[in-house]
């Protein structure tokens, strides 16, 4: 398969806007979210935590719901991208180590999981439009510790 610059330069912008992703969020950086998502994107962690919603809800839901973990960090990989025109749709590996207070003693658990993403070209270069969270695996989660529905 032969890539065109702009493959190239789409590809690439892509891959960074999956990292910032996980920048904004390992930095608790709420408000760069708005530069990684559409305003009116659908942003749908179910599989893990039950929710679902938009790109403010997003925000206030993971500045509460991580505030009891000490560190996270969110580690992506081969990213599989499919771009058509102005559109293209995304499947990347994302293993998120989680460190938690356990009574005093540091709790480390692991999170493996897939973004799912529709990604689309806006005036301010690509943006996530759809993104769903795909449960891979869980790890070392702490006696009593909220499963995610269905377990």
């Amino acid at each position: 398969m032969t890539m065109t610059l702009q493959d190239l330069s789409d590809r690439q912008e892509i891959q960074d806007l999956l990292v910032a992703y996980c920048y904004a969020v390992d930095r608790r950086d709420w408000n760069a979210l708005d530069e990684v998502f559409t305003e009116d994107a659908t942003i749908d962690y179910t599989e893990f935590v039950g929710f679902r919603g938009n790109v403010q809800q997003a925000k206030e839901f993971l500045a509460a719901g991580l505030k009891p973990f000490i560190a996270f960090q969110h580690a992506i990989s081969t990213s599989q991208i499919r771009i058509q025109g102005d559109r293209a749709e995304g499947r990347t590996l994302c293993q998120n180590p989680v460190v938690m207070d356990a009574g005093g003693a540091e709790h480390v658990m692991f999170m493996g999981l897939w973004y799912r993403d529709r990604f689309v070209r806006t005036g301010g270069g690509w943006r996530i439009a759809e993104r769903y969270e795909e449960r891979c695996y869980q790890h070392n989660l702490p006696a009593g510790f909220a499963s995610p529905p269905g377990e």
